[in-house]
């Protein structure tokens, strides 16, 4: 059975906004198919990932320093897509969907390009609940990148599913769509030195 179906089975009513604002300030709260999930804060190594690799988009991507600019990137967004509530580690709206961030708690946009740093806590959830949700909203590119297992997949959108169009691994510099107007040193990016 899916989760929605799951819960109804059990006579579960689904979850609410209402709950997800009730959680403690030390988990991240999503509301997939009627479904609460809560995570802990991450650990270490998906800290590492996830702000080195902000850290490598933001100035040519969403400043246009040394790269072509024209898109807007920000970190943990609330999107509202839909009655879901999903919080991905980074997000990414080109510049002419979206010239510029409301001024509103949580984004109702879909981004063009979302990344998920996978934890060991969270791996399963962003893999078979959150993205059929990108692929419902049309999110074009999506990066699972895994900080443990040290891989950087690639998808891209293709008739209303996610084609993997490359799983990067080890230390090496690779291009990734759709940023692949850069490198990124991958060992950078897993915290070695």
């Amino acid at each position: 059975m899916g989760v929605e179906e799951y819960g109804e089975a059990m006579g579960r009513k689904p979850a609410t906004y209402a709950d997800l604002e009730a959680l403690p300030d030390n988990v991240i709260g999503e509301l997939i198919a009627g479904e609460l999930y809560a995570s802990p804060r991450p650990a270490a190594p998906h800290i590492v990932t996830a702000s080195r690799l902000g850290g490598e988009l933001m100035g040519p991507f969403d400043r246009g320093r040394e790269g072509p600019g024209g898109w807007i990137l920000l970190f943990e967004p609330e999107l509202h897509l839909g009655d879901d509530v999903l919080v991905p580690d980074f997000a990414g709206w080109r510049r002419e969907r979206m010239p510029q961030p409301p001024r509103t708690a949580a984004f109702s946009l879909a981004p063009d390009w979302a990344c998920e740093v996978l934890s060991p806590s969270t791996a399963v959830m962003d893999r078979a609940a959150k993205l059929p949700v990108y692929a419902r909203e049309g999110v074009h590119h999506v990066w699972l990148v895994d900080p443990v297992l040290r891989t950087l997949e690639i998808f891209r959108l293709q008739d209303g599913r996610y084609t993997l169009l490359v799983t990067h691994t080890g230390k090496g510099r690779v291009r990734a769509a759709p940023f692949e107007a850069i490198e990124l040193e991958l060992a950078y990016l897993w915290g070695d030195q």
